[in-house]
């Protein structure tokens, strides 16, 4: 069995972040999104896989990716010149699918459950795919199922009145009839070719859909809250911290904390769950709960929780504390403290300050 992960989507709802970053390699509690996806496939028992890319971002993909060797898997690429739907992206990758089945999954997408034993049955079935459901409370801006005895009775994309809670989470297994489907539909009101509108025809035609329910967490990071929530339910299960840097005797560990190497802690306050990369320099400073801080950050005389820092961000002298954040690379915030006290910024497109 394959694995297709789709990453060509541009990410205008986590805008002026994506602007210089791919949204699947935003980092969540100091990993990329994309190694969660990654480790999911491994555990479902996928090594062969491809990643769907559009032209701007292959070549990040290829650099970050290459052909997959060092994390134990065989990676290829496909190209979705446009952005027209996830159907398309799945059609464009054909080629590289053949007869296979194959298991489909969004890349900006988090899931922390073991589908092993849905896999094995739909290998084992003679289903022509196998659609992951959530129940949700407000289905309304995801694809919906109606479902009777574990089969799919009928699939709605983002209805204005859900037919019923349960929430397509992104996850779907597929034979290769599915390309038969994507062939029989048209695109959507919006221009894309729906991959629910293919799984419509399927059940039109006949073929059995069944649906498993998912179990664990799982959430879309598509948004700049999404990605603070994905980082607080990974620092909350993580385990004991690990201290690779040094900590000064003024300053005080306080939970679950981890410090990379050659990192310094200095007359400050950390209390976990934290997770503060290597390189870094906190100094005279507090980091509360639910923070991630990448490689090479500066912090100083200043306090921030529920935040993530990405690499080489500095903050300095900043007053008020800082909470459910994101700051991207190599941004700053700092605080003169010269008279007259007066706001001095300079703001990229889509950028967002609440003070």
């Amino acid at each position: 069995m394959k694995g297709l992960v789709l990453c060509a989507g541009r990410g205008t709802r986590l805008r002026p972040l994506t602007y210089t970053i791919a949204k699947q390699l935003i980092p969540v509690a100091n990993r990329p999104v994309i190694h969660y996806n990654l480790n999911f496939l491994k555990n479902a028992g996928i090594r062969e896989l491809a990643v769907v890319v559009n032209p701007d971002n292959h070549h990040v993909f290829k650099d970050f990716l290459k052909d997959g060797s060092e994390l134990n898997m065989k990676i290829d690429y496909v190209i979705q010149q446009e952005p027209r739907g996830i159907a398309d992206a799945v059609y464009k990758a054909r080629e590289f699918l053949k007869e296979d089945p194959f298991l489909l999954i969004l890349g900006d997408n988090l899931i922390f459950d073991d589908i092993t034993p849905s896999v094995e049955k739909f290998k084992n079935s003679r289903c022509e795919a196998m659609v992951l459901l959530a129940p949700v409370e407000d289905p309304r801006a995801y694809g919906v199922a109606v479902i009777e005895n574990d089969h799919i009775k009928r699939v709605v994309e983002k209805p204005k009145e859900p037919p019923s809670n349960l929430a397509i989470v992104g996850i779907y297994m597929f034979r290769s009839r599915i390309f038969e489907a994507i062939e029989n539909i048209k695109p959507s009101q919006r221009g894309e070719l729906e991959i629910t509108d293919a799984i419509e025809y399927l059940i039109e035609k006949g073929y059995d859909v069944k649906a498993r329910t998912v179990r664990g967490w799982w959430k879309d990071t598509g948004k700049p809250e999404d990605l603070l929530e994905a980082n607080r339910q990974i620092l909350d299960d993580m385990k004991l911290g690990d201290i690779k840097g040094h900590v000064d005797s003024s300053s005080k560990i306080q939970g679950r904390v981890s410090i990379g190497e050659n990192s310094q802690v200095i007359e400050s306050i950390i209390r976990g769950p934290v997770i503060i990369g290597s390189n870094c320099t906190v100094k005279r400073s507090y980091v509360g709960p639910y923070t991630s801080i990448g490689d090479d950050v500066e912090l100083e005389q200043s306090e921030i929780e529920n935040s993530i820092l990405m690499s080489k961000s500095k903050v300095s002298k900043v007053r008020a504390r800082i909470d459910s954040s994101v700051l991207g690379q190599s941004s700053e915030i700092h605080q003169n403290g010269v008279l007259p006290r007066v706001m001095k910024v300079v703001i990229g497109d889509l950028s967002i300050i609440e003070l």
